[in-house]
């Protein structure tokens, strides 16, 4: 049992898998950048009482799922989400889809899966992958950060969809419900929706940890990090910010660069000289992500660590927050009609 899937390798995961699938049902418009924007991918989030590998928790992006929700919702397509308690109802579950021909999303954790390298495996539950066909007892699995297909048995596919720990995957599964292609006009009104909804969780979600006020507060608790914590524990926690930005899906300054090709590739669909302008604002923002991992690395590693030093990086972060607000609010100034 072996669905005709396209695999086609993305610069992350769920935005792959929800390009993947909705390629495979039928549309051929959706790229990456466009389901990345469309569904508001787009954020920053401070969690200090969630704790993951002992350090506080952060993402850059929304909570895993609503990319696949949120585009598959703009753009008015159906889809269906399922958790299990039962492994064994699961694997039914996902077995019978296959026999339907219905190609399917799941979510899983990493620490576990064989296919990657043992340096990139650690417990993170929010990975998503497609499965795609079943021979013997082999699950055939599209995993959109890898170049090429892979494959899972069914011990290992159980294994990873049932990790436990934080953001537990509990079996998830998801598909689009529809066949056919998506006209231009579905693809104008998810934009502007995409654009409008990451406008309010970036600017307007209330208190200081979300959105570009989430950034600022980062900013602050570095330093306050650095006055109160001994420094092993301190270096802990700029890795975990480093991390979580670069190595872990929930990509910092890569996503911002994702969001700017989004602008651009909205141009086409939406001819805003504006959009083209904005996307040079979420570029430089991206850079600046990537000079303050770099800056971060180098204390974490001791070749840094000065208070000059250390103020730098809270510098940098304040910087990219006045530029992510000029953009956005920029962004909610365009006309769209």
């Amino acid at each position: 049992m072996k669905l005709d899937f396209n695999h086609n390798q993305s610069a992350h995961c769920e935005n792959g898998v929800t390009c993947n699938l909705l390629n495979y049902n039928g549309s051929k418009k959706i790229t990456e950048p466009l389901a990345f924007g469309i569904g508001s991918g787009l954020f920053f989030i401070f969690i200090p009482f969630l704790k993951v590998n002992n350090s506080p928790a952060l993402s850059y992006r929304i909570m895993p799922g609503l990319i696949f929700k949120r585009t598959c919702h703009s753009l008015g397509i159906p889809y269906e989400k399922k958790r299990f308690s039962s492994t064994q109802e699961a694997q039914n579950t996902l077995d019978t889809l296959l026999q339907k021909d219905i190609a399917v999303g799941c979510q899983v954790g990493v620490y576990y899966l064989p296919y990657f390298p043992k340096e990139y495996r650690f417990h993170f539950n929010a990975h998503n992958i497609v499965v795609y066909g079943k021979e013997d007892d082999t699950y055939l699995v599209s995993d959109p950060v890898m170049e090429t297909t892979t494959q899972l048995s069914s011990y290992e596919l159980e294994r990873v969809r049932f990790a436990k720990g934080a953001l537990a995957p509990k079996g998830n599964l998801y598909y689009p419900k529809f066949d056919g292609e998506i006209s231009d006009e579905q693809i104008r009104k998810a934009i502007i929706k995409g654009i409008k909804r990451n406008v309010r969780d970036m600017l307007y979600i209330p208190g200081p940890i979300a959105g570009v006020s989430g950034i600022r507060y980062i900013a602050n608790r570095i330093l306050v990090w650095h006055k109160k914590l001994d420094t092993q524990t301190f270096r802990t926690y700029l890795a975990q910010i480093i991390r979580m930005q670069e190595e872990i899906g929930t990509g910092g300054g890569g996503f911002r660069f994702i969001y700017a090709a989004f602008l651009q590739e909205a141009y086409a669909f939406i001819p805003k000289e504006e959009l083209l302008t904005i996307s040079e604002q979420f570029t430089q923002a991206g850079d600046l992500w990537r000079s303050f991992a770099v800056d971060a690395a180098g204390v974490f590693k001791g070749r840094l660590g000065s208070q000059q030093d250390i103020d730098n990086l809270a510098k940098q972060l304040n910087a990219i927050a006045d530029i992510e607000k000029k953009a956005f609010i920029a962004l909610s100034k365009i006309k769209w009609n």
